[in-house]
Protein backbone atom coordinates (compact mmCIF):
# COMPACT_ATOMS: atom_id res chain seq x y z
CA UNK A 1 0.00 0.00 0.00
CA UNK A 2 2.66 2.33 0.61
CA UNK A 3 3.80 2.65 -2.50
CA UNK A 4 0.57 3.70 -4.06
CA UNK A 5 -1.65 5.13 -1.25
CA UNK A 6 -1.74 8.94 -0.94
CA UNK A 7 0.04 10.01 2.61
CA UNK A 8 -2.57 11.59 3.65
CA UNK A 9 -6.24 11.85 2.85
CA UNK A 10 -6.22 15.46 1.64
CA UNK A 11 -2.80 14.96 -0.35
CA UNK A 12 -3.40 15.98 -3.99
CA UNK A 13 -1.51 14.20 -6.87
CA UNK A 14 1.57 14.79 -6.83
CA UNK A 15 3.57 18.05 -8.80
CA UNK A 16 3.71 21.29 -9.26
CA UNK A 17 1.25 23.64 -7.10
CA UNK A 18 -1.05 20.50 -6.13
CA UNK A 19 2.25 19.74 -3.62
CA UNK A 20 1.67 23.09 -2.05
CA UNK A 21 -1.66 22.89 -0.91
CA UNK A 22 -0.77 18.94 -0.03
CA UNK A 23 2.17 20.72 2.32
CA UNK A 24 -0.53 23.16 3.58
CA UNK A 25 -2.25 19.93 5.05
CA UNK A 26 -5.18 21.84 4.71
CA UNK A 27 -8.18 19.86 7.15
CA UNK A 28 -5.59 19.57 9.78
CA UNK A 29 -4.30 23.40 9.86
CA UNK A 30 -7.64 24.28 9.98
CA UNK A 31 -8.73 22.10 12.77
CA UNK A 32 -5.62 23.94 15.03
CA UNK A 33 -6.78 27.09 13.94
CA UNK A 34 -9.45 26.50 15.63
CA UNK A 35 -8.44 26.51 18.69
CA UNK A 36 -7.43 29.88 18.13
CA UNK A 37 -10.90 31.25 17.65
CA UNK A 38 -11.86 28.98 20.95
CA UNK A 39 -9.48 31.06 22.82
CA UNK A 40 -10.00 33.94 21.72
CA UNK A 41 -14.13 33.57 21.75
CA UNK A 42 -13.83 32.80 25.62
CA UNK A 43 -11.88 35.94 26.56
CA UNK A 44 -13.73 38.61 28.30
CA UNK A 45 -13.91 41.38 25.71
CA UNK A 46 -14.45 39.68 22.05
CA UNK A 47 -11.20 41.57 20.13
CA UNK A 48 -11.96 40.90 16.09
CA UNK A 49 -8.17 42.69 15.10
CA UNK A 50 -6.16 40.69 17.54
CA UNK A 51 -8.09 37.45 16.44
CA UNK A 52 -7.22 38.34 13.09
CA UNK A 53 -3.77 38.84 13.64
CA UNK A 54 -3.31 36.00 15.76
CA UNK A 55 -4.63 33.60 13.33
CA UNK A 56 -2.45 34.94 10.73
CA UNK A 57 0.26 34.37 12.97
CA UNK A 58 -0.25 30.94 13.68
CA UNK A 59 -1.63 30.10 9.97
CA UNK A 60 2.31 31.59 9.35
CA UNK A 61 3.84 29.56 11.77
CA UNK A 62 2.08 26.24 11.78
CA UNK A 63 0.22 26.29 8.47
CA UNK A 64 3.20 27.13 6.70
CA UNK A 65 6.62 27.39 8.46
CA UNK A 66 5.60 23.78 10.91
CA UNK A 67 4.68 21.81 7.72
CA UNK A 68 7.87 23.23 5.52
CA UNK A 69 9.84 21.88 8.14
CA UNK A 70 8.38 18.81 8.69
CA UNK A 71 8.39 17.91 5.09
CA UNK A 72 12.11 18.94 4.76
CA UNK A 73 12.58 16.01 7.83
CA UNK A 74 12.19 13.31 6.00
CA UNK A 75 9.39 13.97 2.95
CA UNK A 76 6.22 12.46 5.30
CA UNK A 77 4.35 14.17 2.06
CA UNK A 78 6.45 12.97 -0.72
CA UNK A 79 6.26 16.37 -2.52
CA UNK A 80 8.86 17.45 -5.14
CA UNK A 81 9.37 20.68 -3.26
CA UNK A 82 13.05 21.97 -3.08
CA UNK A 83 14.63 20.92 -0.23
CA UNK A 84 16.04 25.21 -0.52
CA UNK A 85 12.30 26.41 -1.32
CA UNK A 86 11.23 24.42 1.83
CA UNK A 87 13.86 26.25 4.35
CA UNK A 88 13.10 29.46 2.41
CA UNK A 89 9.24 29.19 3.52
CA UNK A 90 9.93 27.90 6.75
CA UNK A 91 12.47 30.86 7.75
CA UNK A 92 9.88 33.67 5.90
CA UNK A 93 6.55 32.50 7.69
CA UNK A 94 7.81 31.98 11.08
CA UNK A 95 9.44 35.12 10.85
CA UNK A 96 6.51 36.89 9.64
CA UNK A 97 4.57 35.31 12.49
CA UNK A 98 7.17 36.50 15.28
CA UNK A 99 6.84 40.08 13.56
CA UNK A 100 3.37 39.88 13.78
CA UNK A 101 3.18 38.99 17.55
CA UNK A 102 5.90 41.69 18.05
CA UNK A 103 3.16 44.43 17.04
CA UNK A 104 0.32 42.96 18.84
CA UNK A 105 2.46 42.95 21.96
CA UNK A 106 3.47 46.19 21.11
CA UNK A 107 -0.11 47.39 21.08
CA UNK A 108 -1.04 45.24 24.04
CA UNK A 109 1.42 43.55 26.85
CA UNK A 110 4.97 42.96 26.56
CA UNK A 111 4.36 39.39 28.07
CA UNK A 112 2.84 38.09 24.78
CA UNK A 113 6.57 38.21 23.89
CA UNK A 114 6.77 35.26 25.93
CA UNK A 115 4.31 33.18 24.23
CA UNK A 116 6.23 34.03 20.95
CA UNK A 117 9.31 32.82 22.21
CA UNK A 118 8.05 29.77 22.65
CA UNK A 119 6.21 29.10 19.63
CA UNK A 120 9.12 29.98 17.63
CA UNK A 121 11.52 27.62 19.58
CA UNK A 122 8.88 24.37 19.58
CA UNK A 123 8.19 24.97 16.14
CA UNK A 124 11.88 24.45 15.25
CA UNK A 125 12.46 22.16 18.25
CA UNK A 126 9.08 19.88 17.17
CA UNK A 127 9.58 19.62 13.33
CA UNK A 128 12.97 19.01 13.22
CA UNK A 129 13.61 16.65 16.15
CA UNK A 130 16.18 18.83 17.93
CA UNK A 131 18.14 17.25 21.09
CA UNK A 132 17.80 13.90 20.42
CA UNK A 133 13.78 14.36 19.62
CA UNK A 134 12.85 15.00 23.32
CA UNK A 135 10.30 17.84 22.13
CA UNK A 136 8.58 15.09 19.14
CA UNK A 137 6.05 13.18 21.23
CA UNK A 138 2.58 13.06 21.07
CA UNK A 139 2.40 15.35 24.25
CA UNK A 140 4.43 17.90 22.81
CA UNK A 141 2.45 17.87 19.90
CA UNK A 142 -0.91 18.03 21.93
CA UNK A 143 0.70 20.85 23.92
CA UNK A 144 2.51 22.88 21.25
CA UNK A 145 -0.44 22.27 18.33
CA UNK A 146 -3.33 22.42 20.61
CA UNK A 147 -2.96 23.83 24.06
CA UNK A 148 -0.51 26.66 22.86
CA UNK A 149 -2.92 28.32 20.08
CA UNK A 150 -5.74 28.11 22.82
CA UNK A 151 -3.81 29.74 25.33
CA UNK A 152 -1.80 32.59 23.20
CA UNK A 153 -4.98 33.55 21.76
CA UNK A 154 -7.23 33.80 24.90
CA UNK A 155 -3.90 35.82 26.30
CA UNK A 156 -3.57 37.97 23.60
CA UNK A 157 -6.86 39.01 24.20
CA UNK A 158 -7.63 39.21 27.92
CA UNK A 159 -3.76 40.06 28.52
CA UNK A 160 -4.26 36.97 31.54
CA UNK A 161 -5.05 33.60 31.86
CA UNK A 162 -8.17 32.62 34.16
CA UNK A 163 -9.93 29.04 34.61
CA UNK A 164 -11.59 29.03 31.57
CA UNK A 165 -8.15 29.81 29.53
CA UNK A 166 -6.88 26.65 30.99
CA UNK A 167 -10.25 24.56 30.82
CA UNK A 168 -10.10 25.35 26.92
CA UNK A 169 -5.82 24.40 26.62
CA UNK A 170 -7.57 21.33 28.61
CA UNK A 171 -9.60 20.39 25.41
CA UNK A 172 -7.09 21.12 22.84
CA UNK A 173 -4.41 19.29 24.68
CA UNK A 174 -7.08 16.26 24.53
CA UNK A 175 -8.61 16.58 21.55
CA UNK A 176 -4.91 16.82 19.91
CA UNK A 177 -3.89 13.74 21.32
CA UNK A 178 -6.81 11.88 20.53
CA UNK A 179 -6.16 13.32 16.63
CA UNK A 180 -2.20 12.06 17.00
CA UNK A 181 -3.12 8.98 17.81
CA UNK A 182 -5.64 8.62 14.95
CA UNK A 183 -3.38 9.40 12.68
CA UNK A 184 -0.25 7.80 14.15
CA UNK A 185 -2.41 4.42 12.69
CA UNK A 186 -2.92 5.73 10.03
CA UNK A 187 0.38 7.52 9.02
CA UNK A 188 1.78 3.62 9.95
CA UNK A 189 -0.81 2.04 6.91
CA UNK A 190 -0.59 4.24 4.30
CA UNK A 191 3.24 5.34 3.97
CA UNK A 192 4.64 2.36 5.61
CA UNK A 193 2.59 -1.31 5.13
CA UNK A 194 3.14 -2.31 1.79
CA UNK A 195 1.36 -5.69 2.21
CA UNK A 196 -1.73 -7.50 4.78
CA UNK A 197 -2.42 -11.19 4.78
CA UNK A 198 -4.84 -12.62 7.56
CA UNK A 199 -8.75 -12.98 8.18
CA UNK A 200 -11.21 -11.82 10.56
CA UNK A 201 -13.88 -14.67 11.42
CA UNK A 202 -17.16 -13.37 12.69
CA UNK A 203 -19.55 -15.35 15.21
CA UNK A 204 -22.06 -15.57 12.54
CA UNK A 205 -18.89 -17.51 10.55
CA UNK A 206 -18.65 -14.90 7.64
CA UNK A 207 -15.21 -14.00 6.72
CA UNK A 208 -13.29 -11.05 6.28
CA UNK A 209 -10.18 -10.37 4.79
CA UNK A 210 -7.78 -7.90 6.51
CA UNK A 211 -6.04 -5.61 4.30
CA UNK A 212 -4.05 -1.99 4.79
CA UNK A 213 -8.00 -0.32 3.77
CA UNK A 214 -9.66 -2.24 6.95
CA UNK A 215 -6.83 -1.09 9.18
CA UNK A 216 -7.15 2.48 8.62
CA UNK A 217 -11.03 3.22 7.29
CA UNK A 218 -11.93 3.93 10.74
CA UNK A 219 -9.57 6.47 12.40
CA UNK A 220 -9.34 7.54 8.56
CA UNK A 221 -13.14 8.49 9.08
CA UNK A 222 -12.78 10.03 12.54
CA UNK A 223 -10.11 12.31 11.41
CA UNK A 224 -12.44 13.79 8.79
CA UNK A 225 -15.43 14.17 11.25
CA UNK A 226 -12.86 15.46 13.71
CA UNK A 227 -11.44 17.68 11.70
CA UNK A 228 -15.10 19.41 10.42
CA UNK A 229 -16.38 19.43 13.87
CA UNK A 230 -13.69 21.30 15.09
CA UNK A 231 -14.24 24.85 13.25
CA UNK A 232 -18.36 24.15 13.17
CA UNK A 233 -17.57 24.41 17.22
CA UNK A 234 -14.76 27.34 16.53
CA UNK A 235 -17.73 28.91 14.36
CA UNK A 236 -20.33 28.05 16.77
CA UNK A 237 -18.10 30.54 19.11
CA UNK A 238 -17.46 33.13 17.27
CA UNK A 239 -21.17 33.48 16.27
CA UNK A 240 -22.16 33.99 19.41
CA UNK A 241 -19.46 36.40 20.34
CA UNK A 242 -21.69 38.47 16.93
CA UNK A 243 -22.78 41.85 18.51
Amino acid sequence: MSGTARPAFYALRPGGWRDYVTLLHPPYTLWHLSYVALGAALAPAMKWSVLGWTVLAFLLAMGVGAHALDELNGRPLRTAIRARVLVLLAACSIAGACAIGVVVAARSTWWLLAFIAFGAFVVVAYNLELFGGAFHSDLWFAAAWGAFPALTAYFASAQRIRGEAVVAALFALLTSLAQRRLSTQVRFVRRRVAAVEGRVTLDDGNVLAVDPDLLARAPDVALKLLAAAMPALAAALLLARVG
